[in-house]
């Protein structure tokens, strides 16, 4: 296969947000310190269910979001499994308030005749729903983050965030990730990756951790697109450098 055709490929998977919501509609609502450094997309009116319905939870993250800088220190450090990137994201929300969720739900079914409404039969369907976690839930608001991770990550989040929602669990779900900026171009600009320590300069360059199957907001917004989501109205930030300082 020629790398043409492998372009068109990577390019068939990544989207632009075709179906979102007209930024009109909701950009009125960020204060313009949030719109100077991400990107936004909103999905099923999630910018104006946030914004009227859960005011406490708007605030905290648009205050997590002024908040929110990174260093390129940060971005050249492995990532394992929770690099500097993500714990620094635990320290922007109050942990008490934003809970990491997990859910669980057993089905009750119940058949019923259709002239007299008796029961006939019944069954529970144990574990109908296990497993779906999200990173930080306050009432029905939930909060992922998604910085560096393989692009199907972004399947098994909207898949729990539709668990949730179908639930009555949540009524917004929320994805913080790496904005279309962020590109080959700024990554080189980084050199080498750095020890998990910061401290030591290492072989690898920096922008081969960040290829076009990770996570980033183009393959975030084809699979709204495609309505992964399900019904559960969907807003993602993507950050862009105006969020990162040389430190």
């Amino acid at each position: 296969m020629s790398e043409e055709d492998m372009d068109d490929i990577i390019k068939d998977d990544i989207s632009s947000g075709k179906v979102a919501d007209h930024p009109d509609s909701f950009s009125d609502i960020f204060p313009q310190s949030v719109k100077d450094k991400f990107e936004i997309y909103s999905y099923r009116s999630a910018a104006a269910v946030l914004y009227k319905s859960f005011p406490k939870q708007f605030e905290d993250i648009i205050n997590a979001l002024e908040s929110f800088q990174i260093t390129k220190t940060m971005i050249r450090i492995p990532g394992g499994s929770k690099g500097p990137i993500a714990k620094y994201v635990d320290t922007l929300f109050d942990l008490e308030k934003w809970i990491e969720t997990r859910i669980s739900a057993d089905l009750s079914v119940k058949l019923h005749h259709a002239k007299t409404n008796d029961v006939f039969n019944s069954y529970v369907r144990e574990g109908y729903l296990d497993g779906h976690r999200i990173d930080f839930v306050s009432g029905r608001v939930a909060f992922d983050l998604e910085w560096n991770s393989k692009d199907q990550t972004y399947d098994r989040d909207l898949y729990a965030f539709s668990a949730f929602h179908e639930a009555g669990a949540i009524d917004v779900g929320v994805i913080l990730t790496r904005g279309s900026s962020l590109d080959n171009k700024f990554f080189k600009s980084l050199g080498k990756v750095l020890d998990k320590d910061g401290e030591k300069e290492g072989t690898a360059d920096v922008y081969k951790k960040f290829g076009a199957s990770t996570t980033w907001m183009g393959k975030l917004l084809y699979r709204l697109d495609a309505g992964r989501n399900g019904g559960c109205p969907v807003l993602a930030f993507g950050i862009t450098p105006k969020c990162v300082i040389d430190s």
